[in-house]
Order: C-alpha cells, then structure tokens, then sequence
C-alpha cells in the first residue's frame, strides 16, 4: 500500500502530491490540509508512537494549544495544520503564564512509563523518586554513553554526575514537561493562543524547559517574566541554567557530532566552578 492509499483510507481523501514528505503540509484533494511527519527512519513506528503519546501528555492541561493528531498510520502521523505565527506581545505573554500552568499540572513520577524521543536519539525515562537520580542517570550519563565524546569531556561528565545531590538543589514535585522547547517548537496560532509540538515529554524538574528556552534564543524575555508572575521559580535557578542546558548540548553531540564539543566543554567547566 502507498503512502498516498493510506492516506486515503485514514482521512477519506489522497493527497495531490502523491509524494510522501518527512514533515510537512500535505494538501488533500478535497481541499483540507494537514501536516505529516512520516520519518525515513528503521525506528519510524516508534517514533511516530511516541510523539502521539507525547502530543496527548500535554493536551489539556493548561492554556497552551497542542495539535489533534487526525490519523497515524505504520510509519507516519497526520496533525491538524496550525496556521503558526512568532511569538510576540501578547501572544509571547500568554505563553510563559501557559507554560507556568502545564509545569504546575505536574506528572506521576520523575521519568514516564515509556521511553521516548528527542529528536533522532532515544530518550530513557525510568521512573525514578528522586530528580538527582533521575537527571543523572537517565538524562546526563544515558546521552552521554551514547555521544562520542572525548576522554576529557567524558571526565568532566563524570565529575558532574558524581556531584549531582549537590547540583539540583531544592527538590520540587515533578512537572509535566515538554522537554524539548527550544524556539521552533512554540509558536502563536492565528488567534494568538500559544502553541506547542514536537515533545520529548517526561516528569522533570520545569528548570530544564526554561534552560533549553534560553539555550538557543528565541524566546522575548516578557515570556520568562510572565513565567515567573505565575510561578515562582526556587532560590539559584539562574546558576542551575548551565546545569539543565548540559543535557541538551550532549544530545546535539550525539546527533551532530564534535561541533557540540566545544560548547559542551564549556558548559561543563562552568557547571564545575561553582562548585
């Protein structure tokens, strides 16, 4: 069966282009256009079978809009088309005062009941009691055993694990995360309602959402502040930034290579002379 027949036997409709894209706008031939993302990967179902998931975790639970998943097929999934727009003013507003509320929501544990995806790298997500634990094993020394790092690097990741009781701080109950926000995940609809997609979800510290926020830019800074008007982030946030953003920068290592190293050396040694 092609892409184009399983298309039509899940939305009622074949799609002009009978090419499959790995994301994109497809345009049906009865007018309506839905975005697919159908990955040219061996792990595919897994991929789209976790994003499904991922999409549902966050739905419903603050004012953030998440796209409806329309259909799934073997290997691709079919979202709404969202008519997206920049974050700004009042719509860069409403999405801190939505993303304060989806963190308070929180989540069962620290972790998921299932493992998951950030981007092309496999996500581990054993449920855990305490954070510290969590972020160590599952996030910083997982991603790290995977990345080609050199044996410095690999060090400092060590001496950083070996420290992390003192590193979180302050425990919180664990937030409902997206897990992986950086700016062209979030966008504005039409309406101006904030939007999100593309989730690497988990139970989590929300420190690590606002630290990929800030890792690339993009975000304006009345985002933060609405952030924090609705929810009050625990005393030395700002110096855990480097700390939360390590974990994102071993994973741009294990996709991408040594063009992270650097950054990633950087962000280690910084972590360290704090403490």
């Amino acid at each position: 069966m092609t892409f184009a027949d399983e298309l039509e036997r899940a939305l009622g409709s074949r799609p002009r282009d009978p090419s499959s894209p790995s994301a994109g706008v497809v345009e049906l031939r009865d007018g309506r256009r839905v975005f697919v993302k159908a990955p040219r990967d061996s792990r595919a179902h897994a991929m789209v079978a976790a994003e499904e998931h991922g999409l549902e975790f966050l739905r419903g639970h603050s004012e953030l809009r998440v796209p409806d998943v329309l259909a799934r097929g073997t290997d691709f999934l079919v979202l709404e088309a969202l008519d997206l727009r920049p974050l700004e003013g009042p719509s860069a507003e409403r999405f801190g005062h939505a993303l304060a509320e989806l963190h308070r929501s929180g989540a069962p544990s620290f972790g998921l009941d299932r493992d998951n995806f950030i981007g092309l790298t496999e996500q581990r997500n054993e449920p855990h009691a305490r954070w510290a634990d969590f972020y160590r094993d599952e996030r910083i020394l997982a991603v790290a055993a995977r990345a080609n790092l050199e044996r410095s690097t690999r060090a400092l990741v060590d001496a950083v694990a070996n420290k992390m009781d003192v590193l979180v701080g302050d425990e919180e109950p664990p937030a409902r995360l997206h897990g992986d926000l950086w700016s062209g995940n979030a966008c504005a609809d039409a309406r101006g309602v904030p939007c999100v997609f593309d989730p690497a979800v988990s139970g989590g510290s929300r420190e690590l959402d606002l630290a990929m926020m800030r890792l690339f830019g993009g975000f304006p800074r009345r985002t933060f502040d609405a952030y924090e008007e609705s929810f009050q982030l625990l005393p030395g946030h700002a110096d855990r930034g480097a700390l939360y953003q390590l974990y994102f920068l071993l994973v741009h290592v294990a996709i991408f290579g040594e063009g992270y190293q650097a950054q990633t050396d950087r962000c280690l040694r910084r972590i360290l002379e704090k403490h």
